[in-house]
């Protein structure tokens, strides 16, 4: 069962050398291992056994034995380096004990708890194996510097230096992961006899953990990693600051403190982005209700930024690094997004022909090759193709679902950052103005230096491995239709002796494939000729009803060189985006956004402005002057705009009442009517209510509506004509 349903938070703080849990001994100021009692009284020595009480010993009272030679007129210098050495004796000794204890967890503990799901185990022991690994080399390297006594403070400050990188990537995992593991862990203590298995287990292996069970165990690295700065500065301060090894430990000591430093802010931004990653599916009533003065407040104010922004009022904070990163996690996702849809609608297909079984059909052809043509389909269709669905769906499209799962979470990322964003300038330019800022301002100027570090840091990963990912899934589909045609050809080995051409030899068959698709070629190529010679339908858009006066202003303002017509219908996503009809005249103002994006264009409709796509808009070509002779075709030279600023008489249409449409047209509202190429059509007006003869209203099949004058013709005469294809 899963326990993803536990609590979230914890009051424990992750990096600090004097944090605590509840059960467990946190360090203290002396540096003694937190596994060791404390049992020595002041005076005497021990009567516990460990190096670390006696570093304790050491560093915080001298005893009966070495203070008596030190007392008054003794030399501080032995003292120093005895306490040097016990401090030296108790990091290496008390690395072992972790390493053991590390050692007990990953093998032992981990292995007992298999009442566990996988992947709770996963979250409870993250990647203590990386840490084993780690710390196993470090702990014999350390065990190594005993060998050489005069340079053995040396050596471990350099190895501490040589380890700082190793020790902050795998400890900083394991750190971001421990409030998720505490939410498992308290999870456990609501299941009173799930708990008591994994107390007894602990008990067995671990007798010391008491009553604190796997908190005593999760938290041990943790304590181990804000341990060593306390050790090293403990050596460093009973080592002369002449000494050769002085400067070696200051820099080992503040290395590992920029360790510690490091991982509280990797945690920070782990739990930022898991904060701004959960995706949730709410209800309208449940979105509503989240709406408060505050949120009100909060959007309202990232609009206004995000306006003056986008009108050039105040700058935008640019990113060059995010954004390039930004376009390729776009570009990918893109990629995933596309290969997704086509393998579905292969698998549709695939579906469809697995649904088509003409081998039941009774071909109505006796006994020889039509039976074995049966047996064959029916073997590919009940085995071989079906095989091959199961393994495509199991093997290519299932990861390709999760693959397009995984980037929700980056995705939220990038939105929220955005929004942050946003915050995060309104912020500076109030410090700007007023010199000083509130706490959650400061939180919020901290929360999107979070977010952004943390983006700039993993997409580059994350987008890497998602193309991995892509690639493995192309390669295995590959694979997989290299397997189906091997199969199909094995199992179809006995029926190709049935084809009328299986005695001949390959290079004898590719030519007659070759001759036989120049041959098509051939054909195609013809028909392609003859095809060209006909009229194309008319590539400009008919303008919609009643825009003629919007025409007009928009050329008396622009000129035609300036004027695009709408080729689709266009819906507005952004803020600052327009919402148009196909047909709708715009006026060009800017071929570029503020972002500098080519692909979105500033335009004017004599009414709004805002952006919209350049790529559905195309020039506006002024309607012929001539009057239409037969079908309706473009103007000669559609490529040039005219140079004229009034719009040209279009066409009317002729004035017998029965003419035919010269070329489809889709009614596009209720005013409207369709029509097909050919289709007789009954003229009732030949133009609008407003006097426009580009729109005539028309009777089709007993409806009545508004058609394109230029897409009617007159009606054939009795005689036959026309043009036919050559046979």
């Amino acid at each position: 069962m899963s326990r993803t349903g536990a609590r979230e938070g914890g009051d424990f703080v992750v990096l600090t050398a004097e944090s605590s849990v509840p059960g467990t001994v946190c360090p203290s100021r002396s540096v003694r291992e937190w596994t060791t009692p404390s049992c020595h009284r002041r005076g005497e020595w021990p009567t516990c056994s460990g190096p670390s009480a006696m570093a304790s010993r050491g560093a915080d009272e001298p005893s009966s034995k070495s203070g008596s030679p030190d007392g008054e007129g003794g030399v501080p210098e032995h003292r120093s380096l005895l306490r040097q050495r016990l401090a030296v004796k108790e990091l290496v000794d008390t690395e072992a004990t972790y390493l053991h204890m590390l050692r007990l967890c990953g093998s032992d503990i981990r292995s007992r708890l298999q009442q566990l799901p996988q992947g709770d185990l996963d979250v409870l022991f993250s990647n203590i194996d990386e840490i084993i690994k780690v710390n196993g080399r470090f702990l014999h390297a350390l065990q190594e510097t005993a060998s050489k006594e005069e340079e053995q403070v040396s050596l471990i400050g350099n190895l501490f230096l040589e380890f700082q990188e190793e020790l902050e990537q795998v400890y900083k995992v394991y750190c971001a992961g421990y409030e998720q593991a505490l939410q498992l862990v308290e999870a456990y203590r609501k299941e009173p006899e799930l708990q008591r298995e994994i107390q007894g287990i602990l008990e067995a292996v671990v007798p010391q953990a008491g009553s604190s069970g796997l908190t005593f165990l999760l938290v041990t690295p943790l304590q181990r990693i804000t341990k060593y700065p306390l050790l090293l500065q403990k050596i460093l301060e009973n080592t002369p600051p002449d000494a050769s090894a002085y400067p070696i430990l200051e820099r080992a000591t503040s290395a590992l403190q920029d360790v510690n430093a490091n991982i509280n802010e990797y945690k920070m931004r782990k739990e930022v982005a898991s904060k701004y990653t959960r995706v949730e599916h709410l209800s309208l009533r449940e979105r509503l209700a989240r709406i408060n003065t505050h949120t009100l407040s909060k959007k309202t104010t990232r609009l206004s930024q995000l306006l003056k922004q986008e009108a050039g009022l105040v700058p935008r904070t640019e990113d060059k690094e995010f954004d390039d990163l930004e376009e390729k996690f776009q570009w990918v996702s893109l990629c995933v997004t596309e290969l997704r849809s086509n393998v579905a609608a292969y698998l549709d297909n695939l579906e469809a022909f697995l649904g088509c079984r003409p081998h039941e059909c009774n071909l109505d052809i006796p006994g020889g090759p039509v039976v074995q043509y049966c047996h064959l389909a029916r073997d590919l269709q009940l085995e071989a193709f079906l095989n091959f669905k199961q393994r495509l769906e199991g093997l290519v499209w299932r990861p390709l679902c999760s693959l397009a799962g995984a980037l929700a979470g980056p995705r939220n990322l990038i939105r929220k950052r955005l929004d942050k964003l946003l915050d995060f300038e309104q912020v500076e330019e109030k410090l700007l103005e007023v010199g000083s800022v509130t706490y959650e301002e400061e939180a919020t100027r901290h929360t999107y230096q979070a977010l952004n570090s943390l983006l700039v840091a993993e997409l580059p990963q994350f987008n890497q491995l998602v193309m991995r990912w892509l690639g493995q899934v192309l390669r295995t589909f590959v694979a997989l239709q290299r397997d189906l045609a091997k199969q199909v050809l094995q199992r179809a080995e006995g029926s190709t002796a049935q084809l009328p051409h299986h005695h001949f030899s390959e290079p004898a068959f590719r030519k007659l494939v070759e001759d036989a698709l120049g041959q098509s070629s051939n054909q195609l190529r013809s028909f392609q000729e003859t095809f060209e010679k006909v009229p194309p339908p008319p590539t400009m858009q008919p303008r919609l009803p009643g825009s003629e006066r919007q025409v007009q202003a928009l050329l008396s303002s622009y000129g035609p060189g300036k004027l695009y017509q709408v080729t689709s219908n266009i819906s507005g996503a952004g803020t600052l985006d327009l919402t148009l009809l196909r047909g709708q005249i715009v006026a060009l103002l800017q071929s570029k956004d503020t972002k500098g994006n080519s692909g979105r264009w500033l335009v004017d409709t004599g009414g709004h402005r805002g952006y919209v796509s350049a790529g559905k808009l195309q020039p506006y070509r002024m309607a012929p002057s001539e009057e239409l002779r037969g079908p309706a075709r473009p103007h000669e030279d559609s490529r040039r705009l005219t140079p004229e600023p009034t719009p040209a008489p279009v066409p009317s249409v002729p004035t017998t009442t029965q003419v035919v449409a010269a070329y489809a047209f889709e009614a596009r509202s209720s005013h409207e009517v369709s029509l097909q190429a050919g289709q007789p059509v009954s003229v009732l007006e030949a133009q609008d209510k407003k006097g426009n003869p580009e729109w005539s209203l028309v009777e089709v099949n007993g409806q009545r509506g508004y058609v394109p004058s230029g897409f009617l013709a007159r009606a054939p005469s009795p005689a036959p004509w026309g043009w036919s294809l050559p046979s």
